[in-house]
């Protein structure tokens, strides 16, 4: 039966074995062909080819890599209707890759079915399932997992010991009950690897304790325990964050003469933690660094030092910074974009922030539920800052606002009513107030007064009055302001 009823015009030679049906789905690159190779094999020669656990399980792996789920589970039924013998590593293959795309239920459930394969599953399979648990944050779930675990006969080992600390080191409460079973565990049997230190001294990282976290650090070479270029990414980034940036940096320096190679990750950390105390310029060198060790800086490093040369003041970098990410190929978001646009606008350069926000709607980033209030807050800031150099632009950009669904401020309202009635612009006045009052924005006091102002002195009250088209108790409250305001005057 054809996995998705592909052919292949694919010339077998008279005997075909289970080593060449391997290597060629194998060294296949695109996945329809890898699966007609498969197909092939049995579908369209009478050869006596039968599919067999490899073949079977390297077809399954090419599936899972490319997501396609369905198709490997009837794969895996297949092997059981042919009385193909499942073996443990096709189900660990396929709860992994669900564990790899986030969907650890889907993993749960394979790793359950394993009984309808006949399938005898060891210690392996149930700390990968564990291990998935507590990478997906399901704590409580992971802690039944792993009693269930003790109660069928596995004893505790290195590696469960330190999935277990990974688990409580998730959580800052309980974080000493990680630090009193990392120093049970020799008396288990079971002395802390290099793994095991590193997960720790994360996890106290991101508590705040980079005292302990610094001590353990000292601790693991007196122990044999080397650290890893991950180790040491940990404590510079909780260095950093501790406002002991010369620590770090120290740190770094000794990771490099220990000819641990840096990787993108700690770049990034140590680039940030310069460039939050000013020094962009030197977070730009490592940059340069980085080139020469050919390692290509990601999305979150470009953001970390765009966003430290607009606070440092050097736009000039920041936007050679800019232009050279997305001919990298790597796509702003709009966290990036605001970062740059409040940069500008902090220096008064509303017009360059305007070109930003521009550039960044021709770019298709629009607003959804978890950056809604970074859209508002730039186009607020920018049309504010518009409205005393571009009054026009600032209207376009607030008719914009309006067009994609975002919200206005009733800063912005004023910013414009006030404009263009100073400008004497009364038609565009009647319809941003039109426009307010229909989004259920009132008017203060404030706006009142400049409104009635203008209106006054361009003697176009009844006239302004209808073509607002503002409710009965608007137009009292309008008309005996008028009237207070000529009072006033008189």
């Amino acid at each position: 039966m054809p996995i998705m009823g592909t052919k292949s015009a694919l010339k077998w030679s008279k005997k075909i074995t289970t080593s060449q049906v391997e290597q060629l789905i194998l060294a296949e690159k695109d996945l329809s062909k890898a699966i007609a190779i498969f197909d092939s094999a049995t579908a369209e020669y009478k050869n006596g080819f039968t599919h067999d656990h490899t073949t079977f399980g390297r077809m399954i792996s090419k599936l899972v890599s490319a997501n396609q789920f369905r198709p490997a589970e009837e794969l895996l039924n297949r092997m059981k209707e042919e009385r193909c013998q499942v073996k443990e590593d096709i189900i660990l293959t396929i709860c992994r890759a669900y564990g790899r795309v986030h969907k650890p239920l889907e993993a749960i459930r394979i790793f359950k079915s394993a009984k309808e394969y006949e399938c005898n599953l060891t210690e392996k399979s149930y700390i990968t399932i564990f291990s998935i648990l507590v990478d997906e944050n399901l704590l409580k779930m992971a802690m039944r997992f792993y009693r269930h675990m003790k109660k069928v006969g596995f004893q505790p080992t290195v590696v469960s010991l330190n999935i277990l600390i990974k688990a409580l080191c998730k959580s800052s409460d309980k974080i000493d009950a990680a630090i009193n079973l990392f120093r049970e565990m020799p008396h288990r049997g079971c002395p802390p690897d290099s793994y095991t230190y590193g997960t720790l001294i994360n996890g106290l990282c991101k508590c705040g304790r980079i005292d302990e976290a610094n001590e353990l650090f000292g601790e693991m070479e007196t122990k044999g325990c080397l650290p890893t270029v991950v180790t040491y990414t940990s404590l510079i980034n909780g260095l950093c964050k501790s406002e002991k940036l010369g620590d770090a940096l120290k740190l770094f320096e000794v990771m490099t003469s220990k000819d641990i190679k840096p990787n993108v990750f700690t770049y990034s950390c140590l680039m940030d933690g310069l460039c939050k105390h000013g020094r962009s310029m030197h977070a730009l060198y490592l940059l340069d660094k980085m080139d020469c060790h050919r390692l290509s800086p990601n999305t979150i490093t470009y953001s970390t030092l765009i966003a430290g040369l607009c606070k440092d003041g050097n736009h000039f970098e920041a936007l050679k910074l800019f232009d050279r990410m997305k001919l990298q190929g790597l796509k702003p978001d709009v966290i990036l974009y605001a970062k740059i646009i409040t940069g500008f606008s902090d220096l008064g350069k509303f017009q360059e922030a305007a070109n930003f926000l521009e550039e960044m709607v021709l770019d298709g980033i629009s607003p959804n539920r978890l950056t809604w209030s970074i859209h508002v807050r730039i186009h607020y800031v920018v049309i504010q800052g518009l409205c005393g150099i571009d009054l026009n632009r600032a209207y376009h950009l607030y008719l914009s606002m309006r067009t994609r669904g975002l919200s206005v401020e009733p800063e912005v309202f004023s910013s414009l009513i006030k404009g263009f009635c100073k400008k004497g612009d009364l038609d565009k006045t009647y319809c941003i107030v039109r426009e307010m009052v229909c989004d259920g924005c009132l008017p203060d006091e404030e706006i009142w007064k400049t409104l009635l102002g203008g209106l006054l002195d361009h003697r176009k009250l009844e006239v302004s009055i209808e073509k607002i088209c503002l409710g009965p108790w608007q137009i009292l409250s309008l008309v005996a302001f008028g009237f207070k305001m000529a009072l006033d005057e008189g």
